[in-house]
């Protein structure tokens, strides 16, 4: 997994030719702690077809509101540099993601 910041996510996400699923937490953010080691199985699981990609919100919060993140834990998938879904909150749970997931690879 990739861990990007306000410098270099528009080179990793937005500019990237490709499907990228990005992890938007906070140290302050309980439930994405709990869901760093899923997303990392994941990547395990997955990382040779698709990117990943964290960020910690707090470090780029700007970014994570030009993103229009509203709530943490959020994971969204991007293809060619645009947004394209998103699972916030509760419902980001591994089954939840990983059926996400499986929808662009």
């Amino acid at each position: 997994m990739v861990t990007v910041d306000k410098n270099t996510f528009e080179n990793e996400v937005l500019s990237y030719k490709g499907t990228v699923v990005v992890e938007f937490w906070s140290q302050m953010c309980e439930p994405c702690k709990e869901l760093l080691p899923v997303i990392e199985k994941l990547d395990e699981k997955y990382g040779h077809r698709i990117k990943f990609c964290e960020i910690d919100t707090k470090k780029a919060t700007r970014l994570a509101i030009k993103e229009k993140i509203i709530g943490l834990p959020a994971i969204a998938v991007y293809q060619n540099g645009e947004k394209i879904d998103e699972i916030i909150k509760e419902k980001a749970t591994k089954e939840n993601i990983e059926e996400m997931i499986k929808k662009y690879i």
